[in-house]
């Protein structure tokens, strides 16, 4: 099959930019990245990215081959996963906010792990906005599942570059946020921008 009839180039521009302005604006994610910089450096941090890398992808694929046509029969499930993405996002917020270092889990002062990171995407609002989104409005091809494989590919290709950006900016930060003060005031900012992230969310749910 030729290669112009399998992807559609025409298309590709529009896919192309639709994955680099969804992950590189702010996030949950990036602010996560962002606050994960700060406090832990960016080497710490790389497993961190790789795995919000990979957990769009696999939710971009998941999407492709039969989950978004789930939720279409079944909307309730989307608003549970909605309900139990805000609540999550609520509680990370709240443990940034409240401690003088990210705490990823109870006791535990360090950044979040790879696993951790792809298992986050499937609670995490942005990601199931940017993978529904794109499933449903770029075409680069006419199936649907290859189509899926494809944006899977853009969102790991373009998007890791972009989110490194946020690591190394709040690596960047480290030398001025070295005072206790600064660095509890950072997170708490942090905190109220992760919950400010969720308002399309909310906004969806209250209407």
């Amino acid at each position: 099959m030729p290669f112009d009839t399998l992807i559609s180039l025409s298309a590709l521009p529009a896919g192309v930019l639709f994955a680099l302005v969804t992950t590189i604006t702010p996030g949950p994610n990036n602010t996560m990245l962002l606050a994960s910089g700060v406090n832990f450096g960016f080497r710490r941090t790389v497993p961190h990215v790789l795995g919000i890398s990979a957990g769009v992808a696999l939710l971009m694929l998941s999407v492709g081959f039969g989950l978004g046509e789930a939720f279409r029969r079944l909307p309730m499930l989307y608003t549970v996963l909605e309900t139990a993405s805000v609540a999550y996002l609520l509680y990370l917020a709240w443990k940034i906010g409240t401690s003088g270092e990210v705490q990823v889990r109870k006791g535990e002062r360090r950044p979040m792990r790879f696993h951790e990171a792809i298992a986050f995407q499937w609670v995490n609002p942005k990601a199931w906005m940017m993978v529904l989104t794109a499933a449903t409005t770029i075409h680069l091809s006419a199936d649907f599942g290859f189509n899926a494989l494809l944006m899977a590919v853009l969102f790991y290709v373009i998007g890791l570059p972009c989110i490194c950006l946020w690591a190394a900016f709040g690596t960047g930060l480290r030398g001025f946020l070295s005072n206790p003060v600064r660095l509890r005031t950072f997170n708490i900012v942090m905190a109220l921008l992760l919950v400010l992230s969720m308002y399309p969310v909310i906004l969806h749910m209250l209407g």
